[in-house]
């Protein structure tokens, strides 16, 4: 039989990175199977082009994932593929804890042959037997003998070939640049972004957090081995095809158990299995100086830090008080320090905040070491803590917001501002934070660093800019050029010419510092 996994895409912008569930179920698919992958973030697809895709390649059982901001798109793709006669299953998160919906029980349309609750590892196996024989359940669950929900153990993990599968699709270099990339340095005729994981679950229970209620708060590890090898795999493949590889540790925490990452950065460095990698990890495990050294020794770039708000009230609100504000410049000072650099998420419209919150934000960010802000709203999703103290409370203005998924658009009232102050927030929050003033200076506050870590922190902020602002064609990227054309022109006059030299004083020290971050505060043009 002929499978197709299909990922939906997010609704705001490309994906820089495939998704993992793809892959892993094509893993652990039986023999005898051939397994395709569409991500709809890299190969877009309309219900009508979809359709027929599944009757050509004669697919017969489609396999679909999504989180919550995706479902009302596979939703359309799952009926479409239905209408040709074709079997789909649906899970993620959204569908384990509203399976019904996906199933039609709620009063509306069904969308899925099946469901798939909590995580497949176990159950896929199942579903592509009985999908053979014609013979498909509603649910599938992996349940122990008590009637719980099993979770599986990652010590006995799949290998994920590689070496061997079809990445073409995932490739972020354009194909026109590709040949002469290949020829520059080690090579950049590919580049790719692949996530990995090392562990799942997470004890700390966000109340706007669908994690804990997905993967648990009982904390699951890989051995170590497997993830080396894997990386491995990855690098060697770089190395053959002369290009790049990077990695996302997607695990929602990497550092939840301190002891154990070391041991982990430890055999990666002893391995020689360094590629550039990012994680998620929380700030207060960024206390730890030892910690920091290995992530820098074994290749981390980037750490994505959900600081989520600067006000200590609005942390509590949510159950994230183990972050605190006050020390979240020292912890990206230590990062700095060795040339690593922080996604910092933020997060509008919670109890607490009042208009300003945007500028309020930035006034500290601008006094840290460049990195890459994002701003987002409160979102309250189905079954989390927060979407059942809001719909108690009354506060909910679209309870049922996913069937429309609108991007940065709030779905329940703001308690101290108004839904559209709350999105003129977000909007200035990106609008600061990705002028051409802003990139210059993140550019400038590099000046003592090689000139390849200020052109990848120039062209990471032009990225990031495209979440809030997507530049998906020739003129929008014309348009960002054009705006950014005097530090495009510095960086490319040093590429070709080298650095001025810097006056001096007669101490020797340098006649001129760099502009301050916080000194920046000009107005942009989106």
């Amino acid at each position: 039989m002929r499978i197709l996994l299909y990922n939906p895409d997010n609704g705001v912008t490309r994906n820089f990175m495939p998704h993992l569930w793809m892959f892993l179920l094509k893993s652990l698919t039986p023999p005898g199977h051939e397994v395709l992958l569409i991500d709809g973030n890299a190969r877009p697809m309309d219900e009508l082009q979809i359709a027929q895709y599944v009757r050509d390649e004669n697919i017969g059982l489609v396999g679909i994932g999504a989180m919550t901001r995706m479902i009302a798109k596979a939703y359309r793709i799952a009926d479409a593929i239905r209408a040709t006669g074709v079997p789909v299953v649906m899970g993620g998160p959204h569908v384990t804890e509203l399976a019904d919906e996906s199933l039609g029980r709620d009063g509306g349309p069904r969308h899925a042959d099946a469901v798939a609750l909590g995580e497949a590892d176990e159950t896929w196996p199942q579903i592509v037997n009985d999908a053979v024989r014609g013979q498909l359940k509603e649910k599938y669950a992996p349940i122990d003998g008590m009637g719980k929900q099993r979770k599986p153990s990652l010590q006995l993990y799949p290998v994920i070939p590689w070496d061997s599968i079809d990445l073409d699709q995932f490739n972020l270099v354009p194909k026109s640049a590709a040949p002469l990339l290949r020829k520059v340095g080690e090579g950049w005729g590919t580049f790719r972004i692949v996530p990995v994981e090392s562990g799942r679950g997470c004890p700390y229970g966000c109340e706007f957090c669908t994690v804990t209620g997905f993967f648990g708060d009982s904390i699951r590890f890989r051995t170590n081995e497997s993830v080396v090898n894997e990386l491995l795999l990855l690098k060697a493949r770089a190395h053959k095809e002369r290009g790049q590889m990077a990695v996302f540790f997607i695990d929602d925490n990497f550092a939840i158990n301190v002891k154990r990452t070391k041991s982990l950065l430890r055999d990666i460095i002893a391995a020689k299995a360094q590629v550039h990698w990012v994680a998620q990890i929380s700030a207060n495990l960024l206390r730890d100086e030892e910690l920091v050294d290995l992530i820098a020794a074994s290749g981390g770039k980037w750490i994505f830090i959900g600081m989520e708000s600067i006000d200590p009230a609005n942390l509590k609100d949510v159950n994230k008080g183990f972050n605190k504000p006050g020390e979240y410049a020292a912890v990206l000072d230590r990062l700095a320090q060795r040339n690593v650099y922080a996604i910092t998420s933020f997060i509008f419209g919670m109890d607490n905040d009042t208009t300003g919150v945007a500028e309020r934000t930035l006034t500290q960010v601008r006094t840290w070491p460049p990195g890459l802000p994002i701003f987002g709203l409160l979102t309250p999703l189905p079954a989390t803590p927060l979407y059942k103290r809001l719909e108690t409370s009354g506060r909910l203005t679209r309870p049922k917001h996913w069937q429309e998924f609108i991007p940065f658009a709030m779905a329940h009232k703001p308690l101290k501002m108004t839904i559209e102050e709350a999105h003129a927030e977000v909007k200035y929050g990106w609008e600061q934070a990705y002028s051409p003033e802003a990139l210059a200076q993140a550019v400038d506050a590099l000046t003592d660093q090689p000139l390849g870590h200020r052109i990848n922190i120039f062209l990471a902020h032009l990225c990031f800019r495209g979440i809030y602002f997507p530049m998906m064609g020739k003129i929008a990227w014309l348009k960002v050029v054009a705006q950014n054309r005097r530090t495009i022109l510095k960086l490319a006059r040093e590429v070709f010419f080298g650095r001025r030299a810097r006056p001096k004083n007669p101490d020797g020290k340098d006649a001129y510092e760099p502009v301050a971050v916080a000194d920046v505060t000009g107005e942009v043009s989106a």
